[in-house]
């Protein structure tokens, strides 16, 4: 029988802390809707009485969003939960998640307290919530080096206040995944009452075992994991959503489910990168831009015959549309031959063999091989055939003036001419070419992909335009980035089914 494992998302709270990566209420509320639309239990929306800020944007995601608890954090003061339970005023479902130190560490020298005192003060501040809210979770703050017969006695007691829901955090990301586990098991098999909570996981990565602790503690009875998108947070970082929900999703003899929408992930990690500007690594698993990405040809010749040699993922269940054979130095035959094939060119014996080696030469001096260098290496020049080709573009740009472009297209043999003005001048010469392309068409997505070191080398933009309820991929490539993003976006209308 499955078992519901709650997530708990502490994207807009402990990943917001990172600094640079502050947001403001307009945008979280943009964070919290995609949460809501991935399926997260709980949203932990800010700290309300650490700014007005934080305070207004509790508020406003209590009004925006439906379905999910949203939670409020606060330390062991009464204050704290008084300001929490008027900021959750308008939340449908709320909870107020309260705390103290439980470690040597934090007793001795964050709180010059002792442990009876502690306890004390742990099951005072969870009475004091739920004179506010029925559900009460609370976090025994840096549980992973607190010994586990002290901690039980603080579980056991923040129970008997009323707490509804347990969080034991490795604050300092210091425990090994079987001490985690240990943790969790000790804490269900010692404390009377613990069947009446939810044990809950929050860890942090400082020495790179945030995930697999996080896994220890569910496969040790935690029933919540507090985790973030694109795993971003304090320092290192904290658990990544993504990357719980498809071990559980991959590993099917492990009977804990959740309600996250997998295709939901990559679209949501782009959102908050984009949001808090902080790049996604691009070896990060799931949502990495190379995590369905194969430049080894021994990869790449697996994945050719049976996709499941070297992929245990669909990219399909993370949102991503495919993944990708990247042409390098190291690429074989098979990758070759699988993306001539993709692009229209069957070749086979000699011929194959000959372009395999200028192919080769090639790859030696560029860093990665587009369709378009495949083609003209087959004979086949792919410009040639495209309907509508970029003639010219200026650009007239400046600090304190407004962008002008004006461009020329060669649409199947005719030339046609716009200008216009724009917000910056990527906005200017998409408008002008708008203004010849007069069709109900979306831009959805421009990233420039990479720029090499060099101030006069390539840079590749690739783009997404809707049109006719349909995406379309768009890719460019010039040492000026401007006219990149205008091949890109002509590249995507020459794909449009007119």
């Amino acid at each position: 029988m499955q078992q519901k494992l709650f997530i708990f998302d502490t994207t807009l709270r402990d990943g917001e802390q990172v600094p640079g990566c502050q947001l403001n209420t307009v945008e979280k509320i943009q964070v919290a809707k995609a949460l809501e639309a991935l399926g997260v239990d709980i949203i932990e929306a800010g700290f309300p009485v650490s700014s007005p800020g934080d305070f207004q944007s509790v508020i406003e995601i209590s009004k925006a969003v439906t379905w999910p608890v949203i939670c409020a954090l606060t330390r062991a003061v009464e204050k704290d939960i008084d300001v929490a339970a008027e900021a959750l005023r308008y939340a449908k479902h709320k909870r107020i998640h309260t705390g103290i130190g439980t470690s040597d560490e934090h007793i001795r020298y964050k709180f010059n307290s002792t442990r009876q005192e502690i306890l004390e003060r742990a099951a005072a501040c969870v009475k004091y919530a739920r004179r506010y809210v029925e559900d009460v979770e609370f976090y025994a703050e840096d549980a992973g080096r607190t010994d586990n017969e002290y901690l039980a006695r603080v579980v056991e007691a923040v129970i008997a206040a009323g707490a509804t829901v347990v969080n034991i955090p490795d604050t300092t990301g210091y425990c090994l995944p079987s001490e985690y586990g240990d943790k969790i098991r000790y804490l269900m098999e010692h404390v009377e009452g613990i069947d009446r909570v939810i044990l809950s996981t929050h860890c942090h990565n400082d020495l790179g075992m945030a995930t697999a602790n996080t896994m220890a503690g569910i496969l040790a009875g935690a029933r919540q994991a507090e985790v973030t998108i694109n795993g971003i947070g304090e320092r290192a970082g904290n658990t990544s959503l993504e990357e719980i929900a498809m071990i559980l999703k991959c590993h099917r003899n492990i009977p804990i489910e959740t309600n996250i929408n997998t295709q939901k992930i990559y679209p949501t990690s782009r959102l908050v990168s984009s949001l808090m500007n902080m790049p996604v690594q691009p070896n990060k698993a799931i949502v990495g831009r190379n995590a369905f990405a194969h430049s080894s040809g021994i990869h790449q010749d697996g994945v050719i015959k049976n996709v499941q040699t070297y992929e245990i993922i669909n990219p399909h269940d993370v949102g991503i549309d495919d993944s990708s054979i990247v042409l390098t130095a190291r690429s074989g035959r098979a990758a070759l031959k699988n993306r001539l094939a993709t692009l229209g060119v069957q070749l086979e014996g000699n011929v194959l063999d000959r372009i395999y080696d200028s192919f080769l030469q090639l790859a030696d001096k560029k860093k990665e091989i587009n369709d378009d260098d495949i083609l003209i290496l087959a004979g086949v020049d792919r410009s040639h055939n495209r309907r509508i080709q970029l003639d010219y573009l200026q650009v007239t740009s400046g600090v304190g003036v407004r962008s002008v472009a004006s461009l020329g297209l060669n649409i199947a043999g005719e030339k046609f001419e716009a200008a216009a003005s724009g917000n910056g001048p990527v906005d200017a010469a998409i408008k002008a070419l708008k203004k010849i392309i007069d069709r109900q068409m979306q831009l959805k997505e421009f990233t420039i992909q990479a720029i090499s070191k060099g101030s006069d080398d390539m840079g590749k933009v690739h783009m997404q335009v809707e049109y006719d309820k349909q995406i379309y991929y768009g890719f460019g490539a010039n040492t000026d980035i401007i006219a990149a993003s205008v091949e890109a976006y002509i590249d995507c209308i020459n794909k449009f089914k007119l």
